[in-house]
C-alpha cells in the first residue's frame, strides 16, 4: 500500500470530516474506515464538496478515523476530476452515530454498476476464547452456495449482503460450489478464527472482467474476561442460517483470495 500517500489522505479526510485524528477516541465519537473496491479506476473522494482522498486506488483502505456524530455528504469522482459535479458514485449521505464503528465501501453492485454501501461493524465484546467473522459480498458476481458434507447449507449469498458470527477461536474447514451445484470449485480449506478480533472479509471486483479480489479488515480489542458478559450494539448483523454454514461462507471468501481470485492489492489490517 502507498503508506505515505495514504497517511496524508487519511489526515486530509479527518480534517474535513471532524478535525485532526485524536490519539484515542473521545466519548461519543464514531469510527469510519473507507475501502475502494471498484476495480480499474483511480478515484478522488469528496466530502461536503471538498476533496479529501486523492488518487485513491482499488484495494486501498483508509482509516479508521474518529469523527463527531453527524451526516456527511460523500461523492466519488474519477481521479482526473477537478470538482465533484460529475461523480461516479453519489453524492450519498453517510449518517454516523455516536460510539459506532463503520466501513464505507465504494464497490460494484451485482450488475456491475458502481455504488456505495455503509456497513456497521460489530464491535460488541466477545466471550473469552471467541473470535468474530464478518462476510461481505460486494462484487459484481452471482450468488454462491456453501457446502457442508457435500450438501448446500447456505444458498444464494448475494451482493451486498453480510453476516456476522461469533465462533470459538481455532481453525475451520469449508468448500464452495456454484449456485445450484454440489461439485466444489474451491476447498476444502482452513481459516483461522482469532480471539477478540473481528475479521471482516470482502469479496469485490467483477466476475465477468476476471478481476475478482478479496480484501480483509481486522478490528481488535474485543476480548472479554472469562466471567464477562457481551455488551454493545450489534449493528447490521444478519445471523440467519446455521453456524456451520457461516463458518464455511467465511472460509470460502478467505480461500478465494489466495487460491482462485486474483488479488489486485493487499489490504493491510486495520485495528482500532
Amino acid at each position: 500500500m502507498r503508506t505515505r500517500l495514504l497517511a496524508g489522505s487519511v489526515a486530509g479526510l479527518a480534517l474535513v470530516l471532524g478535525g485532526a485524528i485524536p490519539a484515542s477516541a473521545a466519548t461519543g465519537d464514531a469510527s469510519l474506515s473507507v475501502l475502494h473496491a471498484v476495480p480499474g479506476v483511480t478515484v478522488d473522494v469528496w466530502v461536503n464538496g471538498t476533496k479529501t482522498l486523492d488518487n485513491f486506488k482499488p484495494g486501498d483502505l483508509a482509516g479508521p478515523l474518529m469523527l463527531k456524530p453527524g451526516t456527511y455528504s460523500v461523492a466519488i469522482t474519477d481521479g482526473a476530476a477537478t470538482d465533484a459535479s460529475a461523480p461516479i458514485i453519489g453524492p450519498v449521505d453517510l449518517p454516523l452515530a455516536a460510539n459506532m464503528n463503520y466501513t464505507a465501501v465504494a464497490h460494484l453492485d451485482a450488475a456491475g454498476k458502481p455504488t456505495a454501501t455503509l456497513f456497521t461493524n460489530d464491535i460488541s465484546a466477545m466471550k473469552a476464547g471467541e473470535g468474530r467473522l464478518t462476510v461481505r459480498h460486494v462484487a459484481a458476481a452471482p450468488a454462491v452456495d456453501i457446502l457442508a458434507g457435500g450438501k448446500a447449507v447456505i444458498t444464494g449469498l448475494v451482493n451486498p449482503k453480510e453476516s456476522v458470527l461469533n465462533l470459538p477461536a481455532g481453525t475451520i474447514s469449508a468448500a464452495v460450489a456454484a449456485t445450484g451445484t454440489t461439485t466444489p470449485v474451491l476447498g476444502p480449506v482452513d481459516v483461522a478464527v482469532k480471539e477478540g478480533v473481528n475479521t471482516i472479509v470482502y469479496a469485490w471486483g467483477s466476475l465477468s472482467a476476471n478481476n475478482l479480489a478479496v480484501a480483509v479488515q481486522t478490528i481488535g480489542g474485543m476480548h472479554s474476561a472469562p466471567a464477562g458478559v457481551p455488551s454493545g450494539e450489534l449493528g447490521l448483523a444478519d445471523q440467519s442460517g446455521s453456524s456451520a454454514g457461516w463458518m464455511i461462507a467465511t472460509a470460502l471468501l478467505v480461500a478465494a483470495g489466495g487460491a482462485v481470485l486474483v488479488a489486485r492489492r493487499r489490504v493491510q489490517p486495520v485495528r482500532n
